[in-house]
């Protein structure tokens, strides 16, 4: 339906991505999959079933031949499939991070990027992807906030809904993470994190929920941490009463990779399977706890029926029709053009002023460009941890730029450097690993795409654990500067360094005392150590070699070799650099300064302590925008970083952590070929103190009390006198809207808005509802709906948005803890338009109690 004069645009609804949940999941596949199940689950004694609920190894589950069953594989990460081992021999497509995928406000994007993984997991032979992860960003502090989506739970869940409907549209499970409450690392596998029962339903749980019931995912995670006192891997009354009670999830709960902690506990709380074997508290563990009558079979025949009715629908069990046929499966994907559009879906222009007759961006006739910045040479295209995997090729914004831009129209220079200590060896090592018995036979190898080694569970063909001795790390180097380049080493064990023929260490490598509440992997990575420096020449191949003595006395519970060959370029006088920097932008016509943050800032296993760029990179900003009054600001980072010269600079471009092909998608929207589509999916605060909730760190006791109760994200930042330097929910185009009007009832809300602007554009349309002044503890907005149009200049568009009923109620928690969802009657306040810090239409919408 069109209101007058409009003119039909392109909108997608943004609470949930259309379609089934999973393709070819009809009723008669589901009635002989579940007869296959009860077939393979009444052949099966305990020992088998009870085997079948471990990992026989670090990703994969045993095969039973005897009842058609094989091995089923699992595998990291929410951006690319890693497959079973971490190596560059096989490559893995690198999307943009979690955070730049919410930026784009678009779970029909979401779902496409799941079908893409759905096909690289097939060609690394996995069947269930451990992603994605839902967790809410609480704090700006948390580390792992990049590969999370949001802060919002409508928005989380709605793009989680789209990426895990496009994954098992492939015939690929997910394991929809973590379930629940694991917001931060501090302590991860001990943290106690109390939570009230509203905010617990009504935030942390509720993105989960809409997946389970919107998406129908195969699998979810439970979390390291405990939540009101009990661990999430025994947690009955959320994993039995909440998430299969109430929801009725019919997948397999999985720990987080060891989380699971008891046999009995984690049986009775409803944990199906425990991760990485072989060393487990299920298999032989389990069958034993039954035989000792402390778990009744009857706990281990609905977890074995909840495995085997996984790998049914993967296809691994005889005489199962695979939920999603070989054929149906979704058309092949680009995988790098696809990577390139979301990144430039996902970039968020906070800031573009006007010098001379428009706006800085898009630069229309961009003359001479200086290109500053560490990270414009060398991009980080994705955080820490589980989210790694290793691309065939990166497109740097230098590369972006050189290949978009005019000879000769682009000048380089660092301007500072972020790193404060060296990192794994990169750009101009060719290297590979090579492993050895005790008497230095090779058994085995592989390239490595960098420095850093890391064997988790899974060793290169034909090496073994038992006999291996030494790995050696070597190849050549061919430095990019001449000077004195500094090398160093970081692992436990013995690690002996050789550059261009000459020892620089031959020792132990340094060794972080373990702690009974950190992660477990903490001390065997060791710490960073810097042994001396070479000159080299630049362009000049050098000979480079680390051999490292793996320790096989460190009691791990699994099979692993980690250590790292560390470099630095040598180092330089950070005023000069930074001089060099603004002498190239002075004399350009714009300046683009690339700043961002590390891996030793953003990963999984630590929280951030602060939200400043690292190294000099603000002085850096400042002094160039005194020098070019059209600087733009590039912003490399996953999750909010303090922009103090936000307000000198022409224009600031979000880019997160944009995946493989960045740089590329990069100058197109730097270009004007396309347009930043993004909008903010959290709040950025002009400093951490303004920030309504920061803290991480739990009490002395192991507890963090989630004290802000409802009132995180925009719903806190909406309480305080402090405005955020950006809004939830912000971002520019290259064109200009003006909302007309907006209207409502009961299940829905019309808007009309119209392209005012010179240029064809996308818009994020958001709609927030107000409580009225009942007495009622609510925030005092909340995202109710939101969807994507697309119209051409002078045109308009109208979008309609369905409103459900979960937006106007509160969970009325119990005194025996159970409880049910209450709509509070009432006129509320429909609010739309323009930026999200400013929503001029508005609507009353009254609600009948219910």
């Amino acid at each position: 339906m069109m209101l007058p004069d409009a003119t039909e645009g392109d909108a997608t609804d943004g609470n949930a991505a259309d379609g089934d949940a999973t393709s070819g999941n009809a009723a008669d596949g589901d009635a002989a999959r579940e007869q296959a199940v009860e077939a393979a689950l009444g052949a099966l004694g305990l020992d088998d079933k009870a085997r079948l609920l471990a990992g026989q190894d670090l990703w994969s589950l045993p095969a039973l031949p005897a009842i058609g069953l094989a091995s089923l594989v699992m595998s990291d990460g929410p951006i690319g499939v890693r497959g079973r081992r971490w190596t560059a021999d096989d490559p893995s497509i690198a999307l943009p991070s979690p955070t730049a995928l919410a930026a784009s406000w678009d779970p029909e994007l979401a779902r496409r990027a799941g079908r893409l993984l759905a096909q690289e997991a097939h060609r690394k032979g996995v069947h269930v992807l451990l992603a994605p992860t839902v967790n809410l960003h609480r704090s700006p502090l948390g580390g792992r906030h990049f590969e999370a989506y949001s802060e919002d739970p409508l928005l989380t869940g709605a793009i989680g809904t789209g990426y895990v409907r496009g994954v098992q549209d492939g015939g690929v499970g997910v394991t929809v993470k973590h379930f629940t409450a694991n917001d931060a690392e501090t302590e991860r596998f001990t943290v106690d994190n109390r939570i009230a029962p509203r905010p617990l339903r009504e935030l942390y749980l509720a993105p989960f929920e809409a997946i389970v019931k919107d998406a129908g995912p195969w699998g979810v995670m439970a979390a390291y941490n405990s939540v009101n006192g009990t661990t999430m891997t025994e947690n009955t009354a959320l994993n039995e009463g909440v998430l299969r009670g109430e929801w009725g999830f019919d997948g397999v709960l999985v720990s987080d990779w060891l989380a699971a902690r008891s046999t009995v506990g984690g049986i009775r709380g409803g944990l199906d399977l425990a991760m990485p074997g072989p060393l487990t508290v299920y298999g032989e563990a389990l069958a034993a706890a039954v035989r000792a009558g402390e778990v009744d079979e009857s706990l281990v025949d609905a977890a074995a029926r909840r495995v085997l009715r996984l790998a049914a629908r993967v296809g691994l069990l005889a005489g199962a029709p695979p939920a999603v046929a070989a054929a149906d499966r979704p058309a092949p994907v680009d995988g790098p053009a696809l990577a390139r559009e979301i990144a430039r879906r996902s970039f968020v222009l906070l800031r573009n002023e006007v010098r001379g007759a428009a706006p800085v961006l898009p630069l229309d006739a961009p003359g001479t460009v200086a290109l500053i910045g560490a990270a414009a040479r060398d991009a980080r295209i994705l955080g820490g941890g589980s989210a790694q995997v290793f691309p065939d090729h990166v497109v740097s914004p230098l590369d972006g730029l050189r290949a978009a831009l005019p000879a000769g129209t682009l000048r380089y220079a660092l301007g500072a450097d972020p790193g404060e200590e060296l990192g794994a060896a990169g750009a101009g090592f060719a290297l590979r690993a090579t492993a050895r018995d005790a008497a230095g036979r090779e058994l085995g190898g592989e390239r490595l795409p960098g420095g850093q080694l890391q064997w988790l569970g899974d060793l290169p063909d034909g090496v073994g654990f038992d006999e291996l001795h030494t790995v050696e790390t070597h190849g050549t180097f061919v430095p990019r500067v001449g000077g004195e380049h500094r090398f160093g080493t970081r692992g436990v064990g013995g690690l002996r360094l050789t550059v261009a023929g000459r020892v620089l260490f031959d020792g132990a490598g340094r060794f972080s005392p373990p702690d009974e509440k950190a992660d477990p992997f903490e001390a065997f990575f060791g710490l960073p150590s810097e042994h001396g420096t070479v000159r080299l020449a630049a362009g000049e191949p050098v000979e480079v070699s680390l051999v490292h003595t793996v320790p096989k006395e460190l009691q791990l519970p699994i099979q692993a070799v980690s250590f790292a060959l560390l470099h630095g370029e040598p180092e330089r006088d950070p005023e000069e650099l930074i001089a060099e920097a603004v002498e190239a932008a002075r004399t350009a016509d714009t300046a683009i300064v690339v700043v961002g943050t590390t891996d030793r800032v953003e990963s999984e296993g630590f929280d951030r302590t602060d939200l400043r760029l690292p190294g000099r990179q603000d002085d850096l900003v400042t002094r160039v925008a005194a020098a070019n009054p059209r600087t733009v600001v590039v912003v490399n980072s996953g999750a909010p970083v303090e922009l103090p010269w936000r307000d000198e600079v022409a224009a600031v471009l979000l880019a997160w952590f944009p995946g493989q092909e960045g740089g590329a998608a990069l100058a197109d929207v730097l270009l004007g070929r396309a347009e930043p589509g993004g909008r903010l999916p959290t709040t950025w605060p002009a400093v951490l103190s303004d920030a309504p909730v920061s803290a991480v760190s739990p009490s002395a006791d192991g507890v963090l009390a989630y004290d802000e109760g409802l009132f995180v994200g925009y719903r806190g930042w909406d309480r305080c006198s402090a405005g955020p330097a950006y809004p939830f929910g912000h971002g520019l185009g290259y064109t200009q809207w003006e909302y007309e009007e907006l209207s409502a009832t009961a299940t829905s809300a019309v808007v009309r808005l119209r392209n005012t602007g010179p240029r064809p554009g996308r818009e994020v349309v958001q709609l927030y509802v107000s409580p009225p002044d009942d007495g009622v503890a609510r925030p005092p907005r909340w995202l109710a709906a939101f969807a994507s149009v697309e119209a051409a200049p002078g045109t308009s568009v109208q979008v309609t948005l369905p409103l459900s009923p979960r937006t106007f109620q509160v969970w009325n928690p119990y005194p025996n803890g159970a409880g049910e969802w209450h709509t509070i009657p009432g006129t509320y306040t429909l609010h739309t338009g323009g930026p999200a810090a400013s929503l001029p239409l508005g609507a009353p919408l009254t609600v009948a109690a219910g």
